[in-house]
């Protein structure tokens, strides 16, 4: 199956960030564009854009992403978006699934081959963390975006029931976002949900730390202290790491040329994006 015009809106998760690549916009590579890396290979035609923006919630990416998407004529369109909302202090989740499932009925109107995902699991890669606490919601979150994809006809990427993630080698040092090697494995998950041929390998993992207790105590400290502390902080004065941020590739790009990455392609398709500040 191929694909000519992709689109992946979203926060953090579909940006790329903990996937690092200083000479990207924003400075990170991510899951998406490892999958728009293997679909420019496969058609000489082919324009990708990635509208996500870090720290945004799911009514600011329906707002602010959707029209722009649905302007640039995709065939392909991934969506990622929720986790920010449920880890508030206080969640309506009924009532972001319902901004939700407005959101996914416009982009499936396009015709477009849509894939979700569900969130990932807090009680898996650190269980013991702050994150493990929210676990309930995100099942419960989780479960009635298998309903919106079910509604709709759509891919579900089910990020939940990925055990192999698990394992905290597939995470960035902030203990939040996928590190390269998770990034790379999504990629793998999205391909083949997608039925795409492709020969994406899962990148090696460095041998696991062995830490004694009070190492590891530390090191949760350490942690804490530079990334747990400022995530607070965030959301407490109502900022976001994504303020004044704006989306990798707004515009149709193709990646056929992995070295000019930028070229941008039929421009007389490409929309605005709207702003907007979590």
């Amino acid at each position: 199956m191929s694909f000519h015009r992709y689109v992946a809106l979203g926060d953090s998760f579909t940006e790329g960030v903990g996937d690092p690549d200083p000479a990207r916009p924003n400075g990170v590579r991510g899951w998406a564009d490892r999958v728009a890396e293997v679909l420019a290979a496969q058609t000489e035609d082919f324009g990708y854009a990635n509208l996500a923006i870090r720290g945004r919630k799911l009514r600011q990416v329906t707002t602010e992403q959707v029209a722009p998407a649905i302007a640039l004529e995709p065939d392909l369109i991934s969506l990622y978006a929720g986790g920010n909302d449920v880890l508030r202090p206080k969640v309506d989740i009924d009532g972001l699934i319902a901004i939700y499932d407005a959101g996914i009925a416009r982009l499936a109107a396009t015709g477009a081959r849509i894939v979700l995902f569900t969130a990932y699991d807090p009680g898996g890669p650190d269980a013991s963390g702050p994150f493990g606490a929210f676990r309930g919601r995100f099942a419960i979150y989780n479960e009635l975006v298998r309903q919106v994809a079910d509604r709709h006809g759509v891919t579900l990427v089910d990020f939940w029931r990925m055990r192999e993630l698990n394992d905290l080698r597939m995470w960035d040092v902030d203990r939040m976002h996928l590190a390269s090697p998770g990034h790379v494995w999504m990629a793998i998950m999205v391909l083949n949900a997608l039925a795409v041929e492709h020969d994406l390998q899962p990148l090696p993992l460095p041998a696991p730390p062995v830490l004694s207790g009070r190492q590891r105590r530390a090191e949760d400290l350490t942690w804490a202290r530079s990334y747990l502390v400022p995530w607070v902080k965030r959301r407490v004065t109502g900022t976001s790491s994504g303020d004044n941020m704006r989306p990798k590739y707004p515009v149709m790009n193709s990646f056929a040329d992995r070295g000019n990455e930028n070229s941008k392609v039929d421009n007389s398709r490409d929309g605005s994006l709207g702003s907007g500040v979590d």
